[in-house]
């Protein structure tokens, strides 16, 4: 697996690469491996994303989460830069319940690029799993201009 980290506004991120794929985004790490292509363009996009330059990851990712997680991330990464949805939209959308929907979500291993920020509880914002937690979630949705009420 190739590692390599950037900093940006919500801190340290590492991007995993394998196979020509991104398959997690962490919170902190250290550069090891190669710096492919892949890599090398996942982390100018992320630069890009935060300085405000890129609305939309075009990356080849390969999350590692079942079939029903696939399904729900499929529908988050449909969400507009600077949209939201609520895991009840997205559950009536698969035909399933927004609890699992939640779980599917908090076991994004590629946030940011697949915005689980954009999706909100029906009466608030909602966990995120990411470093800062909700406050993070905050930032991130600010930066995209969603109208967030806190």
């Amino acid at each position: 697996m190739n590692i390599g980290t950037i900093l940006t506004p919500v801190g340290q991120i590492a991007l995993c690469e394998a196979d020509g794929a991104i398959i997690e985004l962490r919170w902190a790490g250290e550069n090891t491996g190669q710096r492919t292509a892949v890599l090398k363009n996942g982390l100018d996009q992320l630069a890009a994303y935060f300085d405000g330059s890129l609305t939309e990851f075009d990356l080849p990712l390969g999350p590692d989460v079942g079939d029903f997680g696939i399904s729900v991330l499929d529908q988050i990464s449909a969400i507009p830069f600077g949209y939201t949805k609520t895991y009840g939209e997205i559950a009536d959308a698969l035909g399933s319940a927004a609890q699992p929907v939640g779980t599917a979500c908090g076991a994004n291993p590629i946030p940011i690029i697949i915005p689980c920020h954009r999706v909100l509880a029906q009466n608030g914002l909602g966990g995120f799993s990411g470093a800062g937690g909700v406050e993070t979630k905050v930032v991130l949705l600010r930066h995209e201009g969603a109208g967030v009420l806190i």
